[in-house]
């Protein structure tokens, strides 16, 4: 019998991953990556701000499932067989160590995405994977047949300069965006397509109270969504555009397809003083009243408020730039306390996070054999990375998801599952 063919339809994170996987699992095997653009692995090097946020320190994969709105529920025996211990471990027996900040994200301790890349690509080359660029799959026919070992291909694949190819196995991880030749290639396939829309994205809001102050941060706040049960905390972001950071980009993670549901037109709710709640922030402004009556409220707070935020808020609350604690009328203070722990902010749209760019939605989760990650619908077919209905929030979850499919899928095709 011929040496197996396998076929990657695409060149990013799990793509080669699986690549990988495949041609280590199984050297006789004939394993070619497929990447329509120029530059496999683009959104490896560009992720994190070009330092390439590999994965988190989040070892427990019981905890680790928690941080994702999609999939956490199938990714649990994966991470167990293939998690951040394992990613960690690859890379270090590959020459690259990992760095763990202090919010648990994972990062070459070059602070260099090009470690990665190269790491990725050297390893393939040595596995002995075909990696074939500006050429991508186009579409595939599935091939019947009822002898599995007749050594008859399984595919049929037509590629994008109209070249064909057969292989006895394909991997789709060709993102999950709309433009997905993957999703279309898999609902003529008869899968079950869950409709792509934006996740990791940034909020729009024009709003006195945030103009001029992009780049301000603010280390911890609350931020819920209005009518809905949407409720993220962690740093924010001023930005040109609005607010960003992890308190926002994970609540529009949650809140994906019900704030596509709603246009993206809400009211968000910021408190920038947890664990104040306008009880207590009234209690605190309270006694600033009187152990500070002679000091002007616009250049002194009792809260780890930034000092140019606070003069914006204290203006949002009716309160003139030169008045004094001692002259601060209740009515005022009830609005201040208000402004700093429950301020609602219109958002009119987003805009995706640039480091991020993950989509929501994919191939329907129950349809794929997660043991393998092999289509339940084609014998042959599998599916790695964000082509799946699965995203994680920011932190370094969309990449280990991207290697835990893919190796998966790598080892599944190579015959080495289990």
């Amino acid at each position: 019998m011929d040496a197996p063919r396998i076929v990657i339809a695409g060149g990013g994170a799990a793509g080669f991953f699986a690549a990988i996987a495949a041609a280590e699992g199984n050297p006789a095997a004939q394993v070619t990556l497929y990447e329509a653009t120029a530059h496999p692995l683009a959104k490896v090097r560009v992720s994190g701000g070009g330092r390439c946020n590999v994965t988190h320190a989040c070892l427990d994969p019981r905890e680790l499932v928690k941080r994702y709105p999609r999939g956490g529920r199938e990714l649990l025996g994966p991470f167990h067989r293939w998690g951040p211990r394992e990613t960690i471990a690859w890379f270090a027996s590959r020459g690259v160590e990992l760095k763990t900040e202090s919010d648990g994200r994972m990062f070459p301790v070059t602070d260099d995405s090009a470690t990665i890349v190269s790491c990725l690509q050297k390893a393939a080359a040595d596995a002995g994977v075909k990696v074939v660029s500006c050429r991508g799959v186009r579409s595939a026919d599935y091939i019947h047949r009822v002898d599995t070992q007749s050594g008859a291909p399984r595919f049929n694949l037509t590629l994008t300069d109209g070249s064909g190819v057969s292989a006895d196995s394909l991997l789709l991880a060709t993102g999950g965006n709309k433009g997905s030749a993957g999703l279309a290639i898999a609902e003529r396939l008869d899968h079950t397509i869950e409709p792509p829309v934006p996740s990791l994205f940034t909020f729009h809001i024009d709003d006195p109270r945030l103009r001029g102050l992009e780049g301000l941060s603010v280390p911890q706040v609350s931020t819920a969504i209005v009518g809905t049960k949407l409720r993220e905390s962690g740093p924010i972001l001023v930005t040109h555009w609005g607010l960003s950071g992890p308190a926002i980009l994970k609540l529009s993670a949650w809140g994906a397809r019900e704030l596509h549901a709603r246009d993206y037109r809400v009211t968000l709710v910021v408190n920038w003083a947890p664990p104040f709640n306008p009880d207590s922030a009234r209690d605190a402004l309270d006694a600033a009243r009187v152990d500070n009556a002679r000091k002007q409220v616009s250049t002194w707070n009792p809260f780890a408020v930034p000092a140019r935020l606070w003069e914006r808020l204290v203006v949002a609350a009716g309160i003139g730039e030169t008045a004094t604690w001692a002259t601060l009328a209740k009515p005022r203070l009830h609005a201040l306390a208000l402004q700093v722990t429950a301020g609602e902010f219109a958002v009119e749209g987003k805009s995706l996070n640039k480091e991020e760019f993950v989509t929501c939605g994919g191939i329907r989760l129950r349809e794929v054999d997660f043991r393998t990650m092999e289509s339940r619908v084609r014998p042959g077919l599998y599916f790695a990375g964000e082509v799946l209905d699965i995203d994680g929030v920011t932190g370094g979850f969309n990449f280990q998801s991207a290697w835990t499919t893919g190796w998966l899928a790598g080892r599944a095709m190579a015959g080495q599952a289990g």
